[in-house]
């Protein structure tokens, strides 16, 4: 089936927009941008991350929620796909019967950097986030090794980057103690 592409859609449009193919979208200016599917090592290391936070708010108590590729409203017509988000319980019920996209910023985000991906994620996505005050936003990357916790200072991100056996700290899960070597290693099939 061949499809006509969208040159331009409106949030709102892009809350129920719907082409038939399955495929993920973000959007960026009123463009629509076809998300590639992840590799094993991505989905592997997202899916690693999403246990173990979701076992630290279950061990914690918290009234938090953590999804996979849910979208986050950056803009007028933007809207970007995270690999992870936690947010409050307050903010999945106001989406309960719509489309998983946040308008308010999530508590933390987490993006595992790909080959086509190095420039939104450290760029694009970090000033979105910044701009949308999203407290904490960790970028998980395989490619070079390390992993980058951004905690909003005063509307910017102060950057501490991680690597090999240094434990990671995280403003949002303080108890959390893991490596970056065991989350990046947690990307293999061995």
């Amino acid at each position: 089936m061949v499809t006509t592409p969208v040159t331009s859609i409106t949030f709102e449009e892009y809350l129920t927009y719907d082409d038939g193919t399955g495929f993920h979208y973000e959007l960026v200016d009123g463009r629509l941008e076809l998300m590639n599917p992840p590799t094993i090592e991505h989905f592997l290391i997202v899916d690693f991350l999403d246990t173990l936070l979701k076992s630290e708010i279950k061990r914690l108590n918290l009234p938090w929620l953590c999804f996979r590729e849910s979208g986050v409203r950056t803009g007028r017509n933007k809207s970007r796909l995270t690999d992870l988000s936690v947010v409050t319980l307050e903010q999945a019920k106001e989406l309960m019967n719509v489309s998983l996209v946040f308008q308010s910023p999530p508590l933390f985000i987490v993006e595992v950097v790909s080959p086509d991906s190095v420039k939104r994620d450290y760029r694009y996505k970090r000033s979105e986030y910044a701009a949308l005050e999203v407290p904490e936003y960790w970028i998980v990357d395989p490619l070079m090794a390390k992993i980058t916790v951004l905690l909003l200072e005063e509307g910017l991100y102060e950057e501490t980057v991680f690597t090999g056996s240094q434990q990671i700290v995280s403003q949002t899960f303080p108890e959390l103690t893991i490596t970056v070597d065991r989350v990046l290693s947690s990307g293999n099939l061995t």
